[in-house]
This record gives C-alpha cells, structure tokens and sequence, in this order.
C-alpha cells in the first residue's frame, strides 16, 4: 500500500482539500481528486525534510511562550493603530536584520514566528549576506528590531537546533 500511497493522510487532505475547492461531488471531481491525490502523495515520497533534532526543550517552551504573548501583545496594537479614531502618522518600514542561524529549519521556524506576529512580515532572505528583510507596520526604532529578532527569537532557536 505505501508504494502506491506513501503518504496517506496527506494524500486524503489533499483529496479533501480539492472537492471542497471545487465544490462539486461528482463521479469525475471525484476521480480527478483521487488523480491529484496519488500524484501528491508520490511528489511528497521525493520531498524528505531534514532530520530534525531538538535539543534544550526548556528553552522550546520558553520560546513557544514568548511568541504566544508576543503574538496577543501585537494584536492589541495592531487593533488599536487600525481602529484608533483619530489616524496618527505611522511610519512602516523595512529592517535589514543580520542573522547567524543557516539551519533551514530554524530559518524556516524564524519566517513562520514573525510571519504570525501581526505587524511584522519576513520580506525575503539574502542567502549572499546571510541576511533577512523584515517589514515592520509601526517602525520606529530598527535597532530595537534588531535585537528583538536576534535576542527574542533567533538566538533561542539556535540553542533548541544545536
């Protein structure tokens, strides 16, 4: 079974998935679904993340409270500039921010962390410098950016990593 389904629940999401885009229950949504689901799950079997090793789990529970209350903390204030009566000036802006991490998974981890904080979205990554660009809703200081990302998140992820 695992050869011609090496990954069955995704392959069942993506069934899923595709007859509730197209919202069609027939014979032949069916079938195509079936199709995408097969292929998917063999495009999956090719694509093998690397081994993941976790280490410092204290620090892994630190970080997950830190991004929990970083993350309610934002909403707060991306609901109040957005929802405030009288509009005051905000200075949006981007941060260049050198990183030191090179792990996939923790840069992968570190996109996914800013990206889910309101306010704040990873840009791009500059392989070439080691680098990322971080667009900030209400920016004022960057050098306060800086640190937050390197000292909050970054350096955390590199205990748990390595």
């Amino acid at each position: 079974m695992r050869r011609i389904l090496p990954h069955p629940l995704a392959a069942l999401a993506l069934l899923i998935a595709w007859l509730l885009l197209v919202g069609d229950f027939s014979p032949g949504s069916l079938i195509l679904g079936v199709v995408i689901a097969i292929l998917g799950s063999w495009l999956l079997r090719e694509v093998q993340p690397p081994r993941l090793r976790l280490r410092r789990f204290g620090v892994l529970f630190e970080l997950v409270r830190v991004v929990l209350v970083e993350i309610v903390r934002s909403n707060f204030a991306v609901a109040r500039i957005v929802l405030a009566p009288r509009p005051r000036a905000i200075s949006s802006g981007f941060v260049r921010i050198p990183l030191e991490m090179r792990d996939p998974i923790g840069l992968t981890a570190l996109a996914f962390i800013i990206t889910a904080t309101p306010g704040t979205v990873w840009v791009e990554y500059d392989s070439a410098d080691d680098s990322m660009l971080l667009h900030v809703l209400d920016l004022i200081d960057e050098a306060e950016w800086v640190g937050i990302i390197k000292n909050r998140y970054e350096r955390r992820l590199m205990e748990i990593l390595t």
